[in-house]
């Protein structure tokens, strides 16, 4: 099998790079760079919790709580936990955690100094040439298929034709990273209209002590200059910590600057865009490496499908038409919160509650709830089984193609954990069957609807797992939930039906049901 090209060993094209390796995939990262990872302190990403595997042995920091405030007054204070918590982590951490991950990986190779400037397609594959050092003749790559993980100036998506329309600057902070105390122990903080000038700063805190400061800009005004970040920070922790305030350490700062794009398509025959090559975004809270990471995900397992001859290559289309519909919705979300937020003035805001409005469109946006944050469903999605392909459906808590709850879960090996902790490998096939908690697998594995479930799960055509929960919210006993391995829901069918189990993986493998697999690379 040839490998996958995976061109940017950022954040996204390493995260793809590992979950392919976890579906048996070999790849290769052209690093245009010479694979070290510069130490920005303040450069930052936050983790929902449905992408926050990636972090879970890096030392990100859980919020305690999320605290929105207006001048001197408390607007609401939202109570985190490790389900609901994000996980905010130095950008460069995520880098060399991937990267040292990929390394122990021997499906993964990463090559640095590798600059593409040649991409070539044909109906078996992709050849990709990058140059090297000054004066040497560059090398040529041969894949299966290639990702472009290049970043807002992709290279691939310049090479592929794909235009990339959208807006400019739509928001601008000044950041800066500081070692101090402030006056929460581990909660996140928006405050609007800040005592001292400052229409907006967000405080989030990182390990050890550091915290990120965000001070909203004008969206077209003059450079930040040191001094004048220096003033913000004075003047900014006077406001929160009286008139002696803490003293600090100055790790970090920068400018960051919000755009919005999204690229007219994601895949040109054997090519895909994904992460910022694909869309930009970042106003309002929104995090672009969450939203790649989920891009990552929803690829992986569909190539590695294909490769295996176990789907068609019409599977691949769904990638678009999922994740590029889901940025559209998250972009077209923006462009209807942004004038309510940032209106700056009018009739708008001095109807009652407005000031309040803003600030839970600004919460949605930061803790990944609503229309700016939350994980996207994909219940449009041409892989989305309808009730004429397979009949007598359940309704649960979830809806057909939104991400599945995170429950506790027994393997049939007796092996316990969380339901997403088995993500990201194989198709899932969750039984409810309450009381098996307490005993044993050995006695359960034999009795009920197991033994024929097993068996179904075992035959089908894709690798599946079968996995045992006491309970799923809005399931009754005996339900069959039906999990992707990105983590969201197909469909949900009462016990061991044989029928409507084929019939469902065959639609989610870009199959019709009772059709034969007529896949290949």
């Amino acid at each position: 099998m040839d490998p996958v090209i995976v061109v940017g060993a950022g954040p996204v094209g390493l995260a793809l790079s590992l979950a392919l390796a976890r579906h048996g995939v070999p790849s290769v990262v052209l690093d245009g760079g010479d694979g070290e990872v510069e130490q920005r302190t303040a450069r930052t990403c936050v983790l929902r919790p449905d992408t926050a595997a990636y972090a879970a042995t890096l030392g990100g920091a859980r919020w305690a709580a999320w605290r929105t405030e207006r001048r001197r007054q408390p607007v609401r204070r939202v109570e985190l936990d490790a389900l609901t918590s994000p996980v905010h982590i130095q950008q460069y951490a995520l880098e060399r955690g991937m990267r040292a991950a990929l390394e122990r990986e021997p499906l993964a190779e990463i090559v640095t100094g590798a600059r593409l400037d040649e991409l070539e397609q044909d109906e078996r594959g992709v050849s990709a040439h990058t140059r090297g050092a000054p004066g040497s003749a560059g090398a040529w790559w041969r894949g299966s298929y290639l990702v472009g993980c290049d970043g807002a100036r992709s290279t691939v998506r310049k090479l592929l034709g794909i235009r990339f329309p959208g807006r400019t600057s739509v928001e601008r902070h000044a950041v800066a990273a500081l070692r101090v105390e402030l006056p929460w122990d581990g909660e996140a903080l928006l405050h609007r209209d800040v005592p001292g000038g400052e229409s907006e700063v967000v405080a989030r805190p990182l390990p050890n002590g550091v915290w990120r400061l965000d001070w909203l800009l004008p969206p077209r005004g003059d450079l930040v200059t040191p001094d004048a970040l220096l003033a913000r920070i004075r003047d900014t922790l006077t406001a929160w910590c009286g008139e002696a305030p803490p003293t600090y350490e100055l790790l970090d700062t920068g400018v960051h600057i919000a755009h919005q794009r999204l690229a007219r398509h994601w895949r040109s025959d054997r090519a895909f865009l994904a992460g910022d090559a694909a869309h930009l975004l970042g106003a309002l809270g929104t995090q672009p490496v969450d939203e790649g990471l989920r891009d990552a995900a929803n690829l992986a397992w569909k190539l590695a499908l294909c490769l295996r001859g176990r789907a068609p290559g019409e599977l691949l289309d769904s990638y678009e038409a999922e994740r590029r519909g889901a940025m559209r919705a998250r972009l077209r979300a923006l462009d209807q919160a942004l004038p309510l937020v940032r209106g700056g003035g009018g009739l708008r805001t001095l109807l009652s509650g407005a000031s309040r409005g803003h600030l839970e469109l600004l919460t949605d946006g930061h803790l990944g709830q609503g229309p700016l944050g939350a994980p996207p469903g994909y219940g449009r999605s041409p892989l989305a089984p309808g009730q004429d392909t397979v009949p007598g459906a359940l309704t649960v808590g979830t809806e057909p193609g939104s991400p599945v709850r995170d429950v506790p879960v027994t393997a049939l090996d007796g092996t316990r954990g969380r339901l997403w902790e088995r993500l990201g490998g194989e198709l899932l096939v969750l039984l409810i069957a309450p009381g098996t908690h307490v005993w044993d697998s050995r006695h359960w594995l034999s009795a009920g609807l197991m033994p024929e479930l097993a068996a179904v799960v075992e035959r089908l055509p894709v690798p599946a797992e079968l996995l045992v929960a006491e309970s799923y919210p809005g399931a009754v006993a005996h339900t069959a939930l039906v999990i992707r391995p990105d983590g969201h829901l197909v469909t949900a069918l009462p016990g061991a039906r044989t029928g409507e189990l084929r019939a469902c993986v065959d639609v989610v493998r870009g199959t019709l049901a009772g059709e034969a697999t007529t896949a290949g690379p």
